[in-house]
């Protein structure tokens, strides 16, 4: 598996961060130069069907090597990195058989410590890649890319019978755009896989309902001396505002199915304010909840302004909870925790609490439930990733791909 490794320092030392307020896709150069590796590479390994769009997107087939009719079995990885932290000059580490205790990140003062982070205590003995304290290490989801790149080499050397498989690198995840030009026609695969969790054995087919919700709220600016009466206070109003939303229903106060609101930006002057917030929940009705109850808070305290002032509320949906769409395809599910028994994986079915292209995939017609990588700590300075978890990773794709060759040809005996 050391091509593995190889692979993902080399990705990871693209520099292919995404950046908001971007209009054009992809949002960087970055992406399309690793498009273009990952073109090549393909083409070394003798895949078909070969395709890069002008977005960025990266589409390929490896062809069945199998007589009887098998469903075509995609795996999806993003190109981009997070926005959220520097990600320019990724300068890794490759701690083997780490053996406990604090790691330094560097030359600085940064460390890497199972207090902080209890996972550690877990990957005893395993080889870690960890960055330098200066930047993210692009885990997030260079480490899945490289994990279907070396499934595909190992499919590629025979001895393991597979149906059609269908691989996509996408751009723009962490801004939530890339998939929009998506064509899931042309992908051609009955269901897929992104490839973008973190420890072993996760496995994810339901998210958040997410919406993005801005609060514009036009106050009434005089000289304070005469204001008695007059001035209405835009920040003020904006204060009270987010006073009247539950206080524990926060992203640092909630976990698991919990939903919340999270307020991540605040701006304005006595005249103008705005106030952004995401929301967040599981199920549909909560989901709706949350957003008519800002609309009624809003509605609320208009009512106590004067007629110079007002408040505008813009909702905004994101994504919607994939779980309806996947479980309309039980295949798609059954075959991945099987794959993982395979290889002696406990599944940890668990909650996506946030979204991924598999998410929007699979309203559009792909289901697309979400496997691990062996990644940890994302979009930060303490990002690593446990080369063992990420070569068990690739032992679930190949299984995948192996088994639902072999459950096709049973049904197809059966019949």
């Amino acid at each position: 598996m050391n091509n593995l490794l190889n692979r993902f320092l080399n990705y990871v030392s693209v520099e292919s961060q995404s950046k908001v307020n971007v209009r054009q896709i992809p949002s960087s150069e970055g992406q399309l130069r690793l498009a273009q590796i990952l073109c090549e590479e393909l083409r070394a390994l003798g895949m078909q069907d070969i395709r890069c769009s002008k977005q960025g997107i990266v589409m390929a087939t490896l062809p069945s090597n199998v007589s009887w009719p098998t469903p075509a079995i995609g795996f999806i990885s993003h190109m981009d990195t997070s926005p959220d932290f520097t990600a320019k000059n990724v300068n890794p580490q490759v701690i083997e058989n780490y053996r406990g205790g604090d790691i330094a990140l560097g030359v600085g003062d940064e460390i890497l410590s199972p207090v902080m982070f209890p996972v550690l205590h877990e990957l005893i003995g395993h080889t870690l890649i960890t960055t330098d304290g200066k930047t993210l290490l692009g885990a997030d989801d260079k480490a899945g890319i490289a994990e279907i790149m070396t499934a595909l080499a190992h499919l590629t050397q025979g001895g393991v019978e597979h149906g059609e498989v269908r691989v996509a690198f996408t751009p723009d995840e962490e801004i939530g755009k890339g998939i929009h030009n998506f064509d899931v026609a042309a992908f051609g695969a009955d269901w897929a896989y992104t490839v973008d969790g973190g420890d072993m054995g996760e496995f994810e087919y339901e998210n958040f309902n997410a919406a993005s919700v801005t609060v514009k709220i036009t106050g009434n600016n005089v000289h304070p001396g005469t204001a008695k009466g007059v001035m209405v206070n835009a920040l003020d109003v904006a204060m009270r505002f987010h006073r009247e939303l539950p206080e524990d229903e926060v992203p640092e106060k909630t976990a698991g199915y919990e939903g919340f609101y999270h307020l991540h930006g605040i701006k304005g002057a006595v005249d103008r304010a705005e106030l952004h917030y995401i929301v967040r929940d599981f199920s549909r009705s909560g989901f709706s909840q949350r957003k008519q109850l800002l609309a009624e808070i809003a509605a609320r305290l208009e009512q106590t302004l004067p007629a110079a002032a007002g408040i505008e509320l813009l909702v905004e949906d994101s994504y919607y909870n994939m779980r309806e769409k996947v479980e309309a395809c039980p295949q798609s599910i059954e075959l991945a925790l099987q794959a993982m028994r395979d290889c002696d994986i406990t599944p940890q079915v668990k909650p996506i609490r946030g979204g991924t292209d598999g998410a929007q995939l699979s309203f559009m017609g792909l289901p697309c439930p979400n496997l691990f990588t062996g990644g940890y700590n994302y979009h930060g300075r303490h990002e690593f990733a446990s080369l063992d978890n990420m070569e068990r990773a690739v032992q679930v794709i190949v299984r995948i791909a192996a088994l639902a060759a072999e459950q096709a040809k049973t049904a197809g005996s059966a019949g």
